[in-house]
């Protein structure tokens, strides 16, 4: 989510491309790239353990308990997380803020992360989506995620099953559609 590459040794490795590249890079590119930045990188490359993965879900539990989030689906990856929330009074930067902070801070306290290492590197990517087809296509995506890794299915107490929700304008949107067939 960076805008801008501002160490060298880091923009050595190659241009800085905002958004998903229309030619997604082979597995291959993407793991050599990887290594390559490891060597450069200010603080050591982290991955979340098993036991780090249960932190991570009880902090967001809270969170969205606490908030009254309604979470559609959530995997938690070894190096990433892909969450679907559905709006909420909250803006979407301040939803995963509240998120990434927890998260966080239950790492730090249970002596898994330096404070002064950056875990989330940015302020997270959000995607609106307006459709059913278009929830339940990326919530199909998110369940699979961990089996594509070879990772057990995932399945958090703090995921509600998709009920056709909608945001209201997808809503207007549809029944002008409908009037107009």
């Amino acid at each position: 989510s960076s805008t801008s590459i501002r160490v060298e040794a880091i923009a050595e490795l190659g241009e800085l491309h905002m958004g998903r590249k229309s030619i997604q890079p082979t597995h291959e590119t993407l793991q050599h790239f990887q290594e390559q930045a490891r060597e450069v990188l200010r603080h050591p490359y982290l991955e979340f353990i098993e036991e780090e993965r249960m932190m991570l879900a009880a902090a967001f539990e809270d969170i969205i308990r606490r908030e009254r989030y309604t979470c559609y689906s959530c995997a938690i990856m070894p190096d990433h997380i892909h969450m679907i929330i559905r709006t909420h009074r909250d803006f979407a930067e301040t939803m995963i803020e509240k998120l990434q902070y927890a998260s966080r801070e239950i790492l730090i306290g249970a002596e898994r992360r330096a404070r002064t290492h950056p875990d989330w590197g940015g302020p997270g990517w959000k995607v609106f989506l307006n459709t059913c087809a278009d929830f339940e296509r990326v919530i199909r995506y998110i369940q699979n995620n961990p089996l594509k890794a070879r990772m057990p299915a995932q399945k958090w107490s703090f995921v509600s099953e998709y009920d056709g929700w909608l945001p209201m304008q997808s809503k207007r949107q549809l029944r002008a559609d409908d009037k107009a067939s």
